[in-house]
């Protein structure tokens, strides 16, 4: 490995358009939707780790310091609710949290957003609007850095 080449490439310039490579953890028990998500995510330039239940999600989370979080609502071991209790509560990770969930219940978002959910999304969504999402979330985080 050449030591020049990586001083070359890290002094690269970084354009706002595109992703940073940021790692984002996404929590969920649906493999169709991991499947989905994480193409896109990748596709979009970032790192994905996958969690495939709460307390998988939550290790992960302090393991691996990701940048963001997208957490399905209804899981197996560890609801999306319990997962960002603890997050916010025990172990004040700052993490910014995008919760996709399939119920419409408004007392479940009100809650969500109680607890510090940064954007509570729907399913089925536009990814689009997911990825748009993640991408203002990592702005918005890397600006107040």
């Amino acid at each position: 490995m050449n030591p020049s080449t990586n001083e070359h490439t890290d002094a690269a310039p970084e354009s706002d358009a595109e992703p940073r490579g940021d790692k984002v953890l996404l929590v969920d028990d649906d493999a169709e939707i991991i499947e989905t998500v994480s193409y896109a995510l990748e596709s979009a330039g970032y790192e994905v780790i996958v969690a495939r239940d709460g307390n998988q999600g939550l290790a992960l989370a302090e393991r691996e310091n990701p940048k963001l979080m997208i957490l399905d609502m209804m899981m197996p071991k560890r609801s999306g609710f319990l997962v960002l209790e603890k997050l916010r509560r025990e172990l004040d990770l700052p993490l910014p949290v995008i919760m996709i969930t399939g119920n419409e219940g408004s007392r479940h978002q009100a809650y969500a957003e109680l607890l510090g959910v940064s954007e509570y999304i729907r399913k089925p969504f536009a990814m689009n609007r997911l990825l748009e999402s993640v991408a203002r979330l990592l702005k918005e985080t890397s600006e107040s850095e």
